[in-house]
This record gives structure tokens, C-alpha cells and sequence, in this order.
């Protein structure tokens, strides 16, 4: 008995695929970046409560909804300011 090599290698892609998007406990998948260009950030749960972060979440119902098409919150801010944002909340 022969094996399938493109069987194979679709069920190597498969899993592969899923790999990527496993969210590890704790924390919640959000996108940022400007439209043409977003990109997946895992976040805390624990900056869910920081005042500043639900600023950003409040901005971020009123421009999007709270529609999770791409699999997570997209956040409508820049990577520069989501980055001085989240390395204050670390602190």
C-alpha cells in the first residue's frame, strides 16, 4: 500500500493551520493596524480591566462593533500607540 503524499501533506496543512490559531488560556486575540494592514496581538485578559485598554475597546465598538469577523477585536489605532499603550499597562 502506497501512501498519498498530497493526502498528506493537506492533513500536515490542516493541523498546521489550526496550530496557529490557538489562543493560549488567558489571553484574547486582537487586531491592529491600519486597515490595509492589520496585524493578530495575543493580550491579557487582565488589561481588559485597565481603564486606558477599555478606552481603546469603547473606540473600538463605536467604530467596528464588537463583530469578531477576522477572529478577534480589532482595535482602530495604530501599532505605535497600541505598543506604548500595552508596555504602560506592564508596568
Amino acid at each position: 500500500m502506497a501512501i498519498r503524499v498530497p493526502s498528506v501533506l493537506s492533513n500536515a496543512r490542516q493541523i498546521l493551520t489550526r496550530n496557529q490559531q490557538v489562543v493560549p488560556k488567558g489571553y484574547i486575540p486582537v487586531y491592529v493596524g491600519d486597515l490595509a494592514d492589520k496585524k493578530r496581538y495575543m493580550v491579557p485578559l487582565s488589561y481588559l480591566s485597565h481603564p486606558a485598554f477599555q478606552d481603546l475597546l469603547q473606540h473600538a465598538e463605536e467604530e467596528f462593533g464588537f463583530n469578531l469577523t477576522m477572529g478577534g477585536l480589532t482595535i482602530p489605532c495604530s501599532e505605535e500607540k497600541f505598543f506604548s499603550l500595552t508596555s504602560e499597562l506592564k508596568c
